[in-house]
Order: structure tokens, then sequence, then C-alpha cells
């Protein structure tokens, strides 16, 4: 259960690259462990949850390529939407996001996250890392990273196999299948949901 909490509360995150613009092996490596930095002390805090979840979201927003994750999470659905409903989409996928998984925050308070190196895969970097959770076997955890929309940022994370991009798809389906296919629903729900 920890480990689906910590799987959770990382992410994010999330996503198919298009063609990387020129982003280096280093330049991927060094994303991840700003981004690691920060979860790591937010992890360390010892901030409130509601105050962890706050931080959780700016480091969504901050490092996480959070249009192509929520629009990826959406599937074929996101190419009928709006403008208008893309955008409070958008804004409700990020605290539907933030609250879900920030809020797990507190299981793994006392572990850390190490990066171990990158790799480069089609058009992407895979940086691999660890997890080291009190009381639990340390784990895989990499991230995926493309400068696809102009800037080095995140697009998915994959902990011991499992993709949260792919994760989040199943789930947002299923919201949607819920309301017959109505963005304008989902929305609503994601607003509410986490």
């Amino acid at each position: 259960m920890k480990r689906r909490g910590f799987l959770a509360a990382l992410a994010a995150t999330t996503l198919v690259p298009m063609q990387a613009l020129a982003l280096t092996s280093g330049q991927a490596e060094v994303l991840v462990g700003k981004l690691v930095g920060d979860i790591n002390n937010v992890i360390a805090s010892g901030k409130s949850l509601s105050g962890m979840t706050k931080d959780f979201e700016r480091i969504f927003k901050r490092y996480g390529d959070v249009r192509i994750i929520a629009r990826s999470a959406l599937g074929a659905d996101a190419r009928r939407m709006s403008g208008a409903q893309e955008r409070a989409y958008i804004s409700a996928f990020t605290g539907y996001i933030s609250r879900k998984y920030g809020k797990r925050f507190n299981e793994f308070v006392g572990g850390r996250i190490q990066v171990n190196g990158a790799r480069k895969v089609k058009s992407f970097y895979e940086v691999q890392g660890t997890a080291h959770l009190k009381g639990e076997s340390p784990f895989e955890l990499n991230f995926l990273v493309s400068d696809r929309s102009g800037k080095n940022l995140f697009f998915d994370m994959v902990i011991e196999g499992i993709s949260l991009r792919l994760t989040e798809k199943s789930e947002i389906g299923a919201m949607l299948d819920k309301r017959r296919g109505n963005i304008d629903a989902l929305i609503t729900d994601l607003k509410r949901a986490g």
C-alpha cells in the first residue's frame, strides 16, 4: 500500500512525446534532480497535509508537462474540447492530481528519492531513480522527460513498471464514461474529486 501511495503522490503525473528539440541526458537528469530535491524537501518539511498538498501542486506545475499529462489522461476525447473547456479541464485536472496524490505524502515521511542516471529512449529521456521508504525495500522509480512543449519537463513516471500516465488515463476514462462523455460534467467531478 505504501508503494502505491508513493506512486500516486509523485506523479502525477501523465503523454506520448513528439520529437525532442535539443534535450540532453544531462539536462533531463538535472531537471529530475531538482524535482526530487523539491519533493524530498516537502517530505522533510514537517508541514501539515494541506501545506504539503499545496507544495505538491506547485511542484507538479513547475516540473510536469501539465497540459500534455492532462490531455493524455483524457485520451482521444481531448480533441473535442473547446478552448474554454480545455483550460477548465486542465485547471480541474491539476487540482485533482494535487489533492489525490498530495494527501499521500504522510505515508512516506522519512523516505527519500535518489537519481541514478539517465538514458535516451526514442525522442525522450528516462531518468532512473530509486525510492527509499521508511520500513520498505527500495524500489525503482523512472521519470520520462522531454522538451516537447519547448521546456524540459517530465511527462510520466513509471514505478516498478506501472505508468502514472496510463493509470490516470484509465481513471479519467472511467469518470468520463460514467458521465456519458460529457466533458463539462467531468470537469465538475474533477473539481470535487481527489
